[in-house]
């Protein structure tokens, strides 16, 4: 999978302790994400230019996740209709961060919003 970015420079700039580095690089990180379904339960792994991450999560159930700038988050997925919603929290501010994950026209569209400001990546399937 490769992605398109729109706006995520914008939401990272939002972000505390994302300098104009770890943006620009995270512009060319190349993600690639492998999404697995069993009934409620989900394993991600997650496979970019600075690092690899397995991820397992329960619908409904609250777990901690740590992204690739270092920010840590606590917060759920559920399902909405075929929308993968996720709501977290930042650690250190307790800010909300809203992501969704969705199948559109064979392509993953992952959308994000924090503060007002919100981004897409597109992920076109390998």
């Amino acid at each position: 999978m490769f992605f398109i970015s729109c706006n995520l420079q914008t939401l990272q700039h939002q972000s505390p302790g994302v300098n104009v580095v770890k943006r620009k690089l995270g512009e060319h990180d190349n993600l690639k994400i492998t999404i697995e379904q069993t009934g409620d339960k989900f394993h991600l792994k997650e496979s970019s230019t600075f690092r690899s991450k397995e991820v397992d999560f329960t619908l409904g159930v609250q777990f901690e996740y740590t992204m690739a700038d270092g920010t840590e988050l606590i917060g759920t997925w559920v399902l909405e209709g075929d929308i993968l919603k996720g709501t977290f929290n930042r650690k250190d501010n307790n800010k909300l961060l809203i992501t969704t994950r969705a199948v559109v026209g064979g392509e993953l569209v992952q959308s994000y919003s924090y503060e007002g400001v919100e981004a897409k990546r597109i992920f076109k399937k390998q």
